[in-house]
């Protein structure tokens, strides 16, 4: 008979969300919003995924002989497929009800999930943004980004362009020492803050699909261990991709959907709704 305590940890309750939060959120393309989590849980999770990292890690290549993109961070996608504790903190509904207030959105659905770890003396991811990458109809698309610890700013913490989002500029750019170039003179041009501050126990960040963001290297001798859920609206339509990119993660992350209709395949469930 099984005697152990049932968990106490839930994800799923409500996090307060004021006003002043959203209307930031959507002037700034980000927001930072502390004490998300507690430490309990994220305890909970930190361990599980952290294994599942280095099971699903397939880059063996010393830090030396890895391009930009490699030396940034170990990537590990949709851990939520392979069940379990991933599968359960992608699910909760606490990060996906904060996703649906800020994009003012009835629900959103998971695009996908993944893991962010940059390992010690890992380096600098350049500036880029994300939904270069998406087949999507429409803007209405917002990463979590969930440190499993604090981050201090050697260990290399999510930076943002305030205000980036508005920019037209850089959104056929894919990541690379390119994007992190051209990215960075158009953003000193254009005289646009830069935000590149630490993320305590518990904060986590939200940003636009078309926010520019990057992050510093890891100079710490332990990794910097991130977990992301993207979100997009839960009446997003796939559009026919004008990309190889596109057609990539059309494949992938959105197996089945047709062009002109809901994303609405087994992979983009529905993680909340208003």
């Amino acid at each position: 008979m099984d005697t152990s305590e049932p968990s106490v940890v839930d994800i799923d309750t409500p996090y307060s969300l004021n006003e002043e939060q959203i209307q930031q959120f959507r002037r700034d393309g980000y927001i930072k919003l502390k004490d998300v989590f507690n430490r309990d849980e994220l305890e909970r999770y930190r361990h599980e995924i952290t294994r599942k990292v280095k099971e699903l890690n397939q880059d063996s290549l010393p830090l030396e002989q890895r391009s930009t993109y490699g030396k940034a961070f170990l990537q590990i996608m949709n851990l939520w497929e392979h069940g379990g504790l991933p599968k359960e903190f992608v699910s909760g509904k606490r990060l996906a009800q904060i996703a649906t207030q800020l994009l003012g959105t009835r629900g959103v659905r998971l695009y996908h999930d993944q893991a962010l770890y940059k390992e010690a003396g890992g380096g600098y991811t350049p500036w880029h943004v994300d939904q270069v990458y998406w087949p999507l109809s429409n803007e209405s698309t917002v990463t979590a980004w969930v440190p499993l610890h604090a981050v201090p700013l050697k260990n290399g913490p999510l930076s943002f362009a305030v205000g980036s989002q508005s920019l037209k500029f850089g959104r056929d750019m894919e990541i690379s020492d390119e994007s992190e170039r051209r990215m960075d003179e158009r953003l000193k041009l254009s005289d646009f803050p830069i935000d590149e501050s630490p993320f305590d126990l518990g904060e986590v960040s939200f940003h636009y699909g078309f926010t520019f963001h990057r992050a510093g290297p890891n100079k710490l001798s332990y990794p910097r261990e991130v977990m992301t859920v993207i979100y997009m609206d839960s009446e997003m339509r796939l559009i026919e991709p004008r990309t190889q990119a596109h057609r990539n993660d059309r494949d992938r992350w959105c197996p089945g959907a047709k062009a002109g209709e809901v994303i609405d395949s087994p992979l983009n469930p529905v993680l909340y709704e208003a």
